[in-house]
């Protein structure tokens, strides 16, 4: 495997207040290979961000080893920056200039010429609106020329923290858009984001970190693979029908409606539900069988109880 960002025994402790020790990251260990898009996913204080930063040389870690594109992180990086794009924080343009010429700003600071800055707003769809002020741009049209930014030098590697932010569903859907093309065309994305159901249908595998820890990663499909199904079962008097179900071993729950149980159960268990309702007298109106989603398991996953700092 063609290796772009290897990680190994990452450890992070800030100082806090009156000397308290806040551990961000603990024995990460984490491998994304080359090519596609790669999502980054914990809880709010989970380390995401902090280990980003660990990965961009923007924070010196605690403890263990970075590599990225081969080279290491601690004593390499600046042979490798050329070939990797960031937004972590969105870059400051100036709003009464258009959105070209703070492109053309930014280029000029990176020594990038102007057709590397045609390719940027083409890829991130700004094309027709690159000579309006960056002021009357929309939230969305904002994030994707903070994106276009990170292009300019056409990265290997593009690290995207949180980049779907504030946006509404348009915006978002644009975004996605954007991430999942430079992905297909053999790049590497990194990108980090609360919105679970974007990224599952943006990336090709994800990571999940708790508490500074990695405690789930692989391909989307084997991070949901033999997660709990459910069973929506549509029944008048879905109260007495749960009673019926749990005394036959059944884990089942009242749903979010009067008429709607949930089964914990597989589609394979579907006609077992269906026969012992029915041996007493209560009869199906509706059963669909509900895979485990991301967020599902994400949940699943992470609710330990307990929030760091």
């Amino acid at each position: 495997m063609d290796t772009v960002i290897e990680i190994r025994g990452l450890r992070k402790v800030y100082s806090g207040r009156r000397g308290r020790k806040i551990v961000a990251l603990e024995a990460l260990d984490l491998d994304i290979a080359r090519g596609g898009v790669y999502g980054f996913l914990g809880p709010n204080g989970a380390g995401k961000t902090t280990a980003i930063r660990c990965v961009l040389g923007l924070v010196a870690p605690t403890e263990g080893s970075i590599r990225l594109l081969g080279a290491d992180v601690a004593t390499q990086l600046p042979e490798v920056l050329d070939r990797v794009g960031a937004l972590v924080e969105s870059p400051k343009f100036f709003p009464a200039f258009s959105g070209r010429r703070n492109l053309e700003l930014l280029a000029s600071v990176r020594g990038i010429d102007g057709q590397a800055i045609d390719a940027a707003l083409a890829e991130v769809g700004l094309t027709d609106r690159a000579d309006d002020k960056f002021a009357a741009y929309s939230l969305g049209m904002k994030q994707r020329l903070a994106v276009a930014g990170a292009l300019l030098k056409r990265p290997e590697v593009l690290v995207l923290d949180e980049p779907a932010n504030g946006l509404d569903p348009a915006g978002i859907r644009d975004m996605r858009d954007v991430i999942r093309r430079y992905g297909d065309a053999g790049n590497t994305v990194l990108v980090s984001s609360h919105q679970l159901s974007e990224i599952q249908l943006v990336c090709d595998a994800v990571a999940i970190v708790n508490r500074g820890r990695l405690i789930s990663a692989g391909r989307v499909s084997d991070v949901l693979e033999g997660r709990t199904q459910t069973l929506l079962v549509t029944i008048d008097d879905a109260r007495a029908a749960v009673e019926v179900l749990t005394a036959e071993g059944f884990a089942a729950h009242l749903g979010a409606t009067e008429d709607t149980l949930i089964v914990e159960a597989g589609s394979d268990q579907a006609s077992t539900v269906n026969r012992v309702l029915a041996s007493e007298g209560r009869y199906l109106r509706g059963l669909h069988a509900e895979t485990a989603s991301l967020e599902s398991v994400f949940l699943e996953l992470t609710n330990d109880g307990e929030e760091r700092p």
